[in-house]
């Protein structure tokens, strides 16, 4: 018996791949085509459409990396197709099934008209269903050649990922411009074919519905003419009928299809290229709500949407018509999927604010989701951010890609570092580019978790990454899956529609706390250091450019507040914050443009806030503090000279020596001391002993900023990963070229050691302590030409930690420093913000930094019996893959050792680091716009209210873990308070303490925010 199966199968796939295949369009005559190859960058179509034509013959190469080629296709339909469906069909030259990193164009109409997208998966465009022959066929094809960087399976490093280094030799042969006849009797066999054979590969073989298909497709082949397969399809249809009518089982796993597809702002193609995917796709999807009513198709990235509300308006206006209809189903609410560890709180908290106003602007509708399916991990704040922004629930696919953990659920409740919880799926079938193919149905039932609990899951469908949605092959296999026994059910519907019914069924979902970790892809917090530096700098210039403007606002009422500004810096931001920019993992192009992106915002931004501070009056110099504290420390004059200042939270104060300048600075030879701590460096330039006098104690386990340099060439993915094995090997920096006392002022000591090593690189630091301050910078230049390698600088610590404390967004995660179980060893590189914590009952030490995320810590037992616990911050890498420049060359960060540390000395510090205080000739803010009185209360941000109506608006939040209580007083009158969600639209009366004063309590890690209406205004 199973040899006779075995020769029914082979027999079938023989004739679906040799003769129903080929015959879906059998009848085709040839385009005629001429082109135009584009000079430089993309141009508009009106350009392209008058431009010369030269002849061009299918199967000549074309196609240069990163060009566009304008191809102009004619012929007409012969009269003998009348009746027929008729198609053009093109290829050009594709060389893979997948669509998202290659070539692909956009078909036009000689009007402009957008038609749809050719790629590798979706070859055809409409031309008439039916024929009444003799149309004439003109079309106009915008063809990028998009070099392949995958070609090799990112085994090598390869130029194509810039258009620098690219080279200009084509790329591609163009191998098909015909009209053809979709035969349909043939397609929907070729449909029905696959369907049936892919269910029965997934049932075992003693089940009899496997031989029930298996002998229907045997009869089929039987009544098809190998020479009219055309004539024969209808006939060979009716056979297998029978079991595509046979319905599913009544408790058949359910899957909400939702069509997708899944464009990375930039990755593999620069953010250029991706204007153009989005055009491309979004004119196919539109294409197919025409002809398949039942599609729903969920779309997120505001900044995708606006890009062709720019470029292409009449794909934005068929885009507003499929939503009217219900097709089309905006969605995430977020400006771009954004990293789910590195943007800032407030980032994030814009991420949400910027999308969500989008969509509700320009189709009315407020999305109720967060869709994040491929994001590299999400942090804890998550939860709350999103339930104040309007959200209920929150999709990703990516934790599946875990390479130890297996995550123990699919539909649960997501619980965040305050306690908020917010309903999160985890889409079973293990991707968000479902074909609904029989092993991928399959795989989602056998996955699914809730097994007893609940019984349905969602499947996004659609080619994605590089774009292409859905197709009409996938709407058919939907159609046929819906009710069909032996598989899971297909009902395609809105996400909402799906999360309404998931919940219903499965209220009492099991809760997961904490951030959802990914066990994979941990070199992103570290990849590419100059762009992750560009969005911590950027970050905090913002939130300098609001306050400052809004103080400015408030004091100098003649001066205008830069909304629109504003707006454009922080959308660019948000936009960079795209889950393949910010953590490093594009081509050279896309990070070669990031970094002078952040370099353009500095500078718009710094001068925004010059605007605003110059506008407060003349006078002179002052000292401005952007950060949530009050401020006494050393800085250097615009001279250069180091003074003692103090300058309130969020307000300014002359820049001269305040009246009790702190115990003085030494230096004698190797050491520093400032009454606080001291310093020593050792001869080789590692801190030899760091002592804090307060408490009379050694901080250091071990040689302190023991730079260590580690062999780095993880076994996939090299920009994305860093594997354990890394551990392996590695070299100690020990060899120095000088060890050089550069400052020795009462008020700042400074030794500066330098180091060359490996292939010519070479590091400077200066190590500086301040008067009055415990905290020692290590001011840090590289000039980095390594390869394949990573840096880390190493802290052991005389503390015995049971956890580390890192800070996330509006708050701070702790990890277990053991690795008692697998989940725990997984965490050997972790994600944090401004700085990181590890402490025992009594003291701690925070180790702080200004520009990277990736740090480890880990605990071990000496031969004395002590404990070290070690805390080692990534500084940078050097991958090859897909750029194989990345970090190569200068780089200027600061980290720092803070001894003694509380949690709350860690969050001052972080933002004291990452917001230098400010030197400008002001007369400077009489008072500052808040301030608040009240330990563990701390301001995030302050600007105008986005509606333009005056009212000022504060971000709070509990940094500390605990509960807090504190006084919020403003410095105008105030005439009332609001608390607000995210958006800023009003949740309840906030109540005032006597005059322009708000009292605030919050639990831990609560994220409040208040609109304060400005009295006399309104």
């Amino acid at each position: 018996m199973h040899d006779e199966s075995r020769r029914i199968e082979q027999r079938v796939e023989r004739l679906h791949s040799q003769r129903v295949k080929p015959a879906v369009h059998a009848v085709t005559v040839p385009l005629e085509v001429s082109a135009w190859q584009a000079p430089g960058e993309p141009v508009p179509f009106e350009e392209a459409a008058a431009a010369p034509y030269a002849p061009f013959a299918v199967d000549t190469p074309w196609g240069p990396p990163w060009g566009t080629t304008w191809f102009r296709t004619s012929g007409t339909v012969p009269e003998n197709w009348a009746g027929r469906r008729v198609e053009a069909v093109f290829d050009l030259g594709f060389v893979s099934a997948w669509p998202g990193n290659q070539a692909e164009a956009l078909v036009h109409r000689l009007d402009g008209t957008p038609l749809k997208a050719v790629n590798p998966l979706n070859q055809y465009v409409p031309i008439a269903r039916p024929a009444a022959g003799g149309e004439r066929v003109d079309l106009l094809l915008e063809a990028a050649s998009n070099p392949d960087i995958l070609a090799d399976g990112f085994a090598h490093p390869t130029p194509l990922g810039d258009v620098l280094t690219a080279g200009d030799a084509p790329l591609y042969v163009f191998r098909r411009a015909d009209l053809a006849v979709l035969d349909e009797d043939v397609w929907h066999l070729d449909l029905d074919l696959q369907v049936l054979r892919e269910l029965m590969a997934q049932l075992g073989g003693h089940e009899p519905r496997r031989h029930e298909i298996l002998h229907a497709l045997d009869r089929a082949m039987d009544l098809l003419d190998l020479d009219d397969v055309s004539g024969s399809a209808a006939a060979a249809r009716e056979a297998l009928r029978p079991v595509l009518a046979r319905p599913a089982h009544a408790s058949a796993h359910v899957l909400s299809g939702v069509g997708h597809a899944h464009i990375d702002t930039a990755w593999l193609w620069p953010m250029r290229e991706t204007r153009r995917k989005t055009a491309r796709t979004f004119s196919n999807v539109t294409s197919l709500a025409d002809e398949y009513e039942e599609l729903v198709f969920a779309c997120s990235q505001a900044q995708q949407y606006a890009w062709v509300r720019e470029g292409h308006p009449q794909v934005w206006a068929r885009i507003k018509e499929a939503v009217k209809k219900g097709q089309w189903a905006p969605v995430g609410g977020m400006w771009v999927e954004a990293d789910g560890n590195l943007p800032g709180g407030e980032a994030l908290a814009r991420q949400l604010v910027h999308g969500k106003r989008f969509f509700m602007e320009h189709f009315g509708i407020e999305t109720k989701g967060v869709w994040l399916p491929d994001s590299f991990g999400y942090t804890a704040a998550y939860p709350q951010l999103a339930r104040l922004a309007g959200n209920e629930w929150f999709l990703t696919q990516k934790i599946s890609w875990n390479q130890t953990n297996r995550f123990p659920h699919h539909t649960f409740w997501w619980e965040g570092i305050d306690g908020t919880r917010i309903f999160t799926h985890f889409p079973p079938i293990d991707t968000y580019n479902a074909s609904f193919s029989g092993e991928e149905l399959a795989r989602a039932v056998r996955n699914y978790a809730e097994k007893g609990g609940a019984t349905r899951s969602l499947a996004p469908f659609g080619w994605g990454d590089g774009g292409g949605g859905p197709t009409r092959e996938i709407l058919e296999r939907a159609r046929r899956l819906g009710d069909l026994e032996g598989s899971a059910k297909v009902e395609i519907e809105h996400p909402d529609a799906f999360f309404a019914k998931a919940l219903a069924e499965y209220p009492d979902a099991p809760v997961w706390a904490g951030e959802l970790y990914l066990e994979l892809h941990r070199a992103t917090y570290t990849t590419q250091a100059r762009t992750k530096q560009g969005n911590r700098r950027s970050e905090h210039l913002l939130r300098e450019a609001e306050l400052w403007a809004a103080t400015a606002a408030i004091h100098a009422p003649g001066h205008a507040y830069p909304y629109d500004a504003l707006d454009r810096l922080w959308k660019e931001v948000l936009l960079h914050q795209f889950h393949d920019i910010l953590p490093g993992s594009s081509i050279a192009w896309v990070h070669r443009e990031a970094e002078a992106a952040y370099a353009r915002i500095a500078r718009e931004l710094e001068a925004l806030t010059a605007e605003s501070v110059a506008a407060l009056g003349a006078g002179g110099p002052q000292v401005f503090n952007a950060g949530p504290y009050d401020r006494a420390e050393v800085i250097r004059t615009p001279e250069g000279a180091p003074v003692h200042v103090a300058v309130p939270a969020g307000g300014s104060a002359p820049l001269a020596q305040d009246g009790a300048p702190p115990r003085s600075v030494t230096v004698a030879g190797r050491v520093l001391d400032n009454g606080l701590v001291r310093v020593e460096v050792a001869p080789d330039g590692t801190l030899a002993s760091v002592r804090d006098l307060r408490a009379d104690r050694e901080v250091l386990a071990g040689a302190g900023n023991l730079l260590r340099l580690h062999t780095d060439l993880p076994n996939h993915w090299d920009a994305w990963d860093i594997d354990k094995h890394y551990l392996s090997r590695y070299t100690d920096l020990l060899e120095t070229d000088a060890v050089t006392v550069v400052e020795d002022h009462p008020l700042l000591g400074a030794i500066r050691v330098a180091r060359s090593f490996g292939k010519g690189s070479r590091i400077t630091q200066t190590i500086t302590l301040r008067a009055g301050s415990p905290r020692v910078d290590f001011e840090t230049e590289i000039d980095w030409h390594e390869t394949e390698k990573i840096l880390k600088a190493a802290f052991p610590v005389d503390v015995r930690a049971a956890h580390s404390s890192a800070e996330i967004q509006f708050g701070h995660v702790q990890r277990p420093t053991h690795t008692n179980t697998s989940w725990e060893a997984a965490r050997f590189e972790v994600s944090g913000h401004r700085w990181v914590h590890v402490g025992e009952p009594g003291y701690g030490v925070a180790v702080v930094n200004d520009s990277t995320y990736g740090h480890d810590v880990t605990r071990t037992v000496r031969d004395d019996g002590g404990t070290t616990t070690t805390v080692r911050l990534s500084l940078v890498r050097a991958p090859r893959v897909p750029d194989p420049e990345a970090d190569q060359g200068r780089h200027r960060f600061t980290y720092a050792l803070l001894p003694g540390a509380r949690i709350e000395d860690a969050v001052a510090a972080g933002y004291a680091l990452n917001l230098p205080l400010r030197v400008a000739g002001s007369a400077g803010a009489p008072r500052p716009v808040v301030s608040v009185a009240g330990e563990g209360v701390t301001v995030e941000a302050v600007k105008l209210a986005d509606d333009r109506s005056g009212d000022v608006v504060v971000r709070l939040y509990e940094s500390r873990g605990g509960r807090a209580s504190g006084v919020l007083r403003t410095g105008f009158p105030l005439a009332g308070a609001e608390v607000t969600d995210l958006l800023e639209r009003r949740l309840t009366d906030a109540p005032l303490d006597g005059e322009d004063e708000v009292p605030v309590a919050l639990r831990p890690f609560q994220i409040l925010t208040l609109r304060l209406r400005r009295a006399g205004r309104g």
